[in-house]
């Protein structure tokens, strides 16, 4: 196990090196590796200045003062150092499911003034003395190393009947700064399963509605007209779906609920990132090859709750139900405003 120089060592160093012996030699007498003593002459040298230049040099005493405001200083704002910060990471990664993203951004909420990026939390999930408890399963994607994504350039022409493509969607919705703009998908289970996960979440708050339905299209449809019809006309302008045969009665979607529908291009997933991206989150309480026929609503509804209740670093790091109350309760303040 690494540990830092202590100051009779950083005494030695200077000794040997003034007495003209090698940094190899020096490193076999103490003990230590060649590149750890390079670097600390390196990083805690003195700058002094003459009368004509500037020289440095390596004096252990000041070198000792610069190690200890250093650790100081990193104590001070590491996030694993300040009591219960660990266990609050754990805790949110383990048994809430939260990204590192997410926990560092709620942390900093939480705790204004205190600092923690999610790359800290990152190299703690990944370091080799962390092995053993295998803390990048609890991750979204369980992946052991962090990969790129990728997309496909597969293209082919929607099957849906009188489908608006999605590149006559306004471009304002693209941009995610106005409401209202929903993503709809199907998460399914096993082939033979005779239900799906319905999953339309808004692309600008990412309030995420979840429904058991039974395969084909009219089921999802009246459970997406029943849930969406509760909120308020300015929550409700487009939504976007693939090109699944659960999708075939979006008029009908259309109408009910007084939104425009369009259709991503075949094979386009990345054009409904959000809807993505939240089915990935999605797959983390209910992983690929579970039966979504023995899931009861209950449990939908729970994971319904987690997803609506884990910080956005979109929102900065509010969770989506808070931004939805607060739209609710403006809406309501503005109609009673307008009613008088």
């Amino acid at each position: 196990m690494y540990t830092h120089l202590s100051l009779a060592e950083r005494e030695e160093l200077y000794a040997l090196k003034k007495a003209g012996k090698s940094l190899g030699n020096i490193a076999k007498k103490l003990g230590r590796n060649k590149s750890t003593l390079s670097r600390e002459l390196k990083r805690n040298r003195t700058y002094t200045r003459g009368l004509e230049k500037i020289s440095t040099l390596y004096l252990p005493c000041r070198a000792q003062e610069k190690y200890k405001k250093r650790a100081t200083k990193q104590r001070s704002q590491a996030s694993w150092k300040g009591s219960g910060v660990l266990l609050y990471v754990k805790d949110h990664l383990t048994d809430d499911g939260w990204s590192p993203e997410q926990i560092a951004g709620r942390y900093c909420l939480d705790n204004p003034g205190k600092k923690l990026t999610h790359e800290t939390i990152y190299n703690i999930i990944y370091a080799p003395h962390n092995k053993k408890e295998k803390l990048w399963t609890y991750l979204h994607r369980h992946k052991k190393k962090r990969q790129k994504m990728s997309g496909r350039n597969v293209h082919k022409e929607s099957r849906i009947p009188e489908a608006v493509s999605i590149d006559k969607r306004p471009k304002v919705v693209q941009r995610r700064k106005q409401l209202g703009h929903w993503e709809t998908d199907n998460v399914v289970g096993k082939q033979t399963d005779k239900t799906a996960l319905s999953v339309t979440v808004e692309r600008k708050i990412k309030v995420t509605i979840m429904s058991k339905v039974n395969k084909g299209a009219q089921d999802k449809t009246n459970k997406l007209i029943a849930r969406m019809s509760k909120l308020p006309k300015n929550l409700r302008k487009t939504m976007t779906a693939d090109n699944g045969s659960e999708n075939t009665k979006h008029k009908e979607i259309a109408e009910s609920l007084s939104l425009l529908m369009y259709f991503c291009h075949a094979y386009h997933s990345w054009e409904r990132g959000t809807g993505e991206n939240t089915n990935g989150r999605i797959r983390y309480f209910i992983p690929k090859g579970v039966s979504i026929d023995s899931i009861d609503e209950e449990t939908i509804q729970a994971v319904e709750w987690k997803i609506n209740n884990t910080p956005r670093k979109c929102l900065g790091w509010k969770k989506p139900i808070e931004v939805l109350e607060e739209i609710m309760q403006n809406t309501k303040t503005s109609d009673r405003c307008t009613s008088r």
